[in-house]
């Protein structure tokens, strides 16, 4: 009984996490989105503040709402665990962007553009952002989950 119940917390805990993380995505690609087509920054760089402003937002929705009760730990240090992992994750992340962004984009520009709903560069760039944000979801979980929140039960 006491596994089923561990279980079936770690798993309300993972769809919190999920729910922050889309909150998250929704700060990152808009800002990213924003950057790139208001004031015309570099994808890289627009994709790196996006995201620094997604981990302030994902760090204070995790403790107050995945886990409230992980308050053994100073939150200076737990922002700087959180922070840590995110910049690892920024880390697996800027290759991700740079590499495989100019392989889709040139999938959306051979498509036939009746197709399209974006312009192929912007589809090429959210769909990369995506791929991306996914593979750095698992590592910020677990790695924060065992690390930054090892605290909680």
């Amino acid at each position: 009984m006491t596994v089923l119940f561990v279980k079936s917390r770690e798993r309300t805990r993972f769809f919190r996490f999920l729910v922050v993380g889309t909150i998250g995505a929704v700060v990152d690609f808009g800002i990213a989105n924003l950057l790139i087509r208001v004031f015309g920054a570099p994808y890289v760089l627009s994709g790196t503040i996006s995201f620094i402003c997604a981990i302030f937002s994902n760090f204070i929705w995790n403790r107050l709402w995945t886990y409230p009760d992980s308050r053994s730990k100073p939150i200076i240090r737990q922002l700087i665990q959180f922070a840590i992992v995110s910049a690892t994750g920024l880390v697996i992340r800027i290759p991700i962007l740079r590499f495989l962004e100019p392989l889709i984009t040139k999938l959306f520009l051979d498509l036939p553009e009746n197709y399209l709903f974006l312009p192929p560069d912007a589809l090429g760039q959210n769909a990369t952002l995506a791929i991306a944000v996914i593979i750095v979801l698992f590592w910020n979980f677990f790695v924060n989950r065992y690390w930054t929140y090892s605290d909680v039960q």
